[in-house]
């Protein structure tokens, strides 16, 4: 088994992790490439929520202010029926994927054993991960953090500009 090129994207929110996520799969135009970015839901310039978005143009509700859950992070609450439902519709473990992509490894996603799975399976597959994922939190998202076979790229101000072409150089 070959060893993939796992790369995890980490840094403060609002620093563009999904902006160079959509990058990445605009520069790898014509591959197979699976998963999701989450998309903010504002209103009246106030952010509401998140939205999931599937590069296969699914779209689903993460989470909400308006939605009651006993799944929260702040005051979203989290609709993990509808993040399992859309995880059925993505193709990240089907074999002529060329790439998955996971925006985000975050405490709203993490809440779900579906998506866990996911991620677990799909990292350990020979088949690339490109994913942001939280900058703190423990559990999952810590251990995703200490896999072997993942390198992680803090994104920050300075270097925000020069994470593109070098996750493109450590892809197959």
């Amino acid at each position: 088994m070959t060893v993939s090129a796992n790369i995890l994207i980490t840094g403060p929110p609002g620093i563009g992790k999904t902006t160079l996520i959509k990058n990445v799969c605009s520069a790898l135009g014509d591959q197979q490439i699976a998963g999701f970015y989450t998309e903010e839901i504002r209103r009246d310039g106030e952010r509401r929520g998140f939205e999931l978005v599937g590069l296969n143009g699914e779209r689903a509700l993460l989470s909400h202010v308006d939605i009651r859950s006993p799944f929260r992070v702040g005051k979203y609450g989290v609709d993990i029926d509808s993040l399992d439902r859309f995880l059925q519709t993505l193709a990240c473990l089907e074999p002529d994927t060329d790439l998955v992509v996971i925006d985000e490894i975050g405490k709203m996603e993490c809440f779900s054993a579906a998506f866990r799975g996911l991620a677990q399976h799909a990292l350990a597959s020979e088949t690339p991960v490109v994913a942001s994922v939280a900058q703190r939190g423990g559990g999952f998202i810590a251990e995703v953090k200490e896999r072997w076979d993942v390198r992680l790229l803090d994104m920050g101000w300075d270097n925000r500009h020069h994470l593109l072409p070098q996750i493109l150089s450590q892809l197959p």
